[in-house]
């Protein structure tokens, strides 16, 4: 008897701590700082610590708890979000900030094997709203909402 119950939650936690492993190594060499005034090191190196326990907490659930074995990768999704968070970082700049992520998010619904268009549009409409609002209005970053490509400055 094998003592991996649920082989997808054992690979989603090492996963997890490999990454959670690697971006702490990057950040190492970025002064920390304190909790009073964080260094550019400080947020990295917490939120790796914040994924490292994430990925102990599945790994340990996946040593168990039984679970469905690890099935065949869902390649529309790998594929659709790759796809998404390209498009955004090439085509941010010529379409603008609005443009690219109602593109991009239409995108990432297109990943999932339950798409519906109307799901979809609501999910763009609302996300770009949300965006804009966040970002544009509420932290006031310069970020110009529609490029040269569409007429934008």
């Amino acid at each position: 008897m094998s003592f991996i119950r649920s082989p997808k939650d054992v690979l989603s936690g090492l996963l997890f701590l490999a990454l959670a492993a690697l971006f702490a190594w990057q950040a190492s060499d970025l002064p920390m700082g304190s909790s009073v005034r964080m260094g550019p090191g400080y947020f990295p190196m917490v939120l790796s610590g914040i994924m490292a326990l994430f990925g102990l907490i599945v790994l340990i659930n996946g040593l168990r708890f039984d679970g469905d074995r690890t099935s065949a990768i869902a390649w529309r999704g790998v594929i659709m979000l790759t796809l998404a968070t390209c498009f955004f970082g090439f085509f941010m700049r010529p379409l603008g900030f609005l443009p690219t992520l109602g593109v991009t998010v239409f995108l990432c619904t297109l990943a999932s094997s339950k798409f519906r268009l109307m799901t979809a549009l609501i999910s763009v409409a609302v996300m770009v709203v949300f965006a804009w609002a966040v970002f544009i209005v509420g932290l006031g970053l310069p970020l110009q909402l529609v490029g040269p490509w569409l007429g934008g400055y």
